[in-house]
């Protein structure tokens, strides 16, 4: 099985590092790859576990929402997300506060005269909507065979 680092290449070691106990055998790192003997790894392990392994590894050092794992066959490629220019900007500035609102002081009310039937009908369309709810389904019969 071959991992292609792609642009992340100076993480290399530690990807080796963080995949060896969980693949079961020391992957072998050569230049931008990431060899892994498929004779080696522990029963169960498929290339799309270890997708979720590197999926991991990237989350943990922060940098998951830049690059994304492909898998065709027994390849995985790792390849970095290219950015549009407002997203490296949001990115460059961290979370955003939101902006408070400005105090208004609000002025006393001379109270109306009660009118109670178009308060109840303003009331009425305020209140959200319930979903509809749905009816359960009947079971299906389990249908047994005589042997």
């Amino acid at each position: 099985m071959k991992v292609a680092l792609g642009t992340l290449k100076d993480k290399g070691d530690d990807l080796v590092a963080f995949l060896e106990p969980r693949v079961g055998t020391k992957p072998s790192l050569s230049g931008g790859e990431i060899e892994i003997e498929d004779g080696e790894l522990k029963e169960g392990v498929k290339p799309r576990h270890v997708k979720t392994y590197i999926k991991r590894f990237l989350y943990m050092n922060g940098v998951r929402k830049k690059y994304r794992v492909f898998v065709a066959g027994k390849e995985l490629t790792i390849q970095e997300i290219e950015l549009g220019e407002k997203e490296e900007e949001e990115e460059k500035k961290g979370p955003e506060k939101p902006e408070e609102a400005p105090v208004v002081e609000a002025k006393p009310e001379e109270p109306e005269a009660p009118a109670e039937e178009p308060a109840k009908e303003e009331e009425a369309k305020e209140k959200p909507r319930k979903a509809a709810s749905k009816k359960p389904r009947p079971k299906k019969k389990k249908v047994e065979e005589e042997n």
